[in-house]
């Protein structure tokens, strides 16, 4: 009896945290914030990014990062790509989509998560959003920009989301479909301050030869966005999710932040500890 209550309870307030983040209080309390941004924007008394966070849709703190973000550019690009965002449920785009009427794309390996997406998402319809284009495919560099072009989207974005748990660096890197305005992508913190790249491995899935060694250190992937035209302007708090603001954007309201403020987290040090077991792995820097 004991376990039946244990697992009803627990149905029960997950099925009422789901139906939180749909609450009109939710929505209309973040649009008076962007309103309030944008009135800010005005008197140039900006609050600092970091400061901005929140999770309604997120897994840590993005929504709210990137609403800040948004309400500044005026959401002139509501559109968004995310891939590796398993579902779509929990992702960086959900809550620009829900309660701002976003439309995108999201592509994830697994058959089985992209069809739980499209049951949500068409569970709850809304009459004047264009639902989200799902897409189930292996992500490689050879295929991003098919897939995207599949998706049916091209030039300038608003949001690119990157969560692969592998080749993130390397399928950013040949993104040349898609001109974001903000890309926000997983990043090895635990890696430290060093300029290093876990090799290409098309063929990579995760966990590969050891849970850490994929993807890039943060100063390897602010270089690739520096190259791409690209500025680091902020994280969520523990680091290793990088948000990046095309350089020609927001010049004077939103500062560029170097890699060493990322490092505050106490998580940051137990994932460079653990960065020592892959220490003399093979990897390459750019």
């Amino acid at each position: 009896m004991k376990k039946w209550i244990k697992h009803h309870l627990k149905k029960r307030f997950l099925y009422l945290y789901i139906k939180e983040r749909f609450s009109p209080a939710v929505q209309i309390e973040q649009r008076k914030l962007v309103l309030y941004y944008q009135e800010q924007q005005k008197k140039g008394v900006l609050p600092n990014l970091q400061d901005t966070g929140f999770r309604v849709f997120s897994q840590f703190e993005e929504d709210g990062k990137l609403l800040f973000l948004f309400s500044l550019l005026g959401m002139t690009h509501p559109t968004f790509v995310e891939f590796g965002s398993d579902d779509g449920v929990n992702s960086n785009s959900a809550n620009l989509y829900f309660h701002f009427g976003w439309k995108g794309l999201f592509i994830d390996g697994n058959a089985r998560a992209i069809e739980r997406g499209r049951a949500f998402f068409k569970k709850r319809p809304h009459p004047h959003f264009i639902p989200p284009t799902f897409i189930h495919d292996r992500i490689t560099s050879e295929n991003i920009n098919e897939l995207i072009s599949k998706g049916g989207l091209k030039d300038e974005i608003g949001l690119l989301s990157i969560d692969l748990d592998g080749n993130d660096y390397w399928v950013w890197k040949a993104i040349n479909v898609i001109s974001p305005q903000v890309v926000i992508i997983e990043t090895q913190i635990g890696f430290g301050l060093n300029d290093l790249i876990a090799p290409y491995d098309p063929n990579y899935v995760f966990p590969g030869k050891h849970p850490l060694y994929h993807g890039a250190s943060v100063v390897a992937m602010n270089k690739l966005a520096q190259q791409k035209g690209y500025r680091l302007v902020g994280a969520n708090q523990r680091g290793f999710n990088l948000i990046f603001l095309r350089k020609d954007l927001l010049q004077n309201e939103v500062e560029e932040i170097p890699v060493e403020a990322l490092f505050d987290h106490p998580a940051c040090q137990v994932d460079e500890k653990a960065f020592d077991e892959i220490r003399d792995f093979p990897f390459v820097s750019e």
